[in-house]
């Protein structure tokens, strides 16, 4: 599996502070950014299920692009 297709950890901010934290692929986060800025709902398929976003609500998305080090 090369590193585009692992999934990537993403957190998922919304109004409020709640922040939602998924694993999802490429694809997915692809379409994630291009819906984001519109309203209404958006369908996002993670490792482990679907969730289902209310884009008006989304403040930030940030995806961990790093891989994991052990050390300073």
């Amino acid at each position: 599996m090369s590193t585009s297709d692992k999934p990537q950890k993403v957190s998922i901010g919304f109004h409020g502070g709640h922040v939602l934290a998924a694993r999802g692929g490429a694809a997915e986060l692809t379409k994630l950014r291009g819906a984001l800025g519109g309203n209404g709902w958006h369908e996002l398929t993670a490792e482990d299920g679907t969730v289902v976003l209310d884009l008006g609500r989304v403040d930030y998305v940030l995806v961990d692009h790093e891989e994991h080090r052990v050390g300073f």
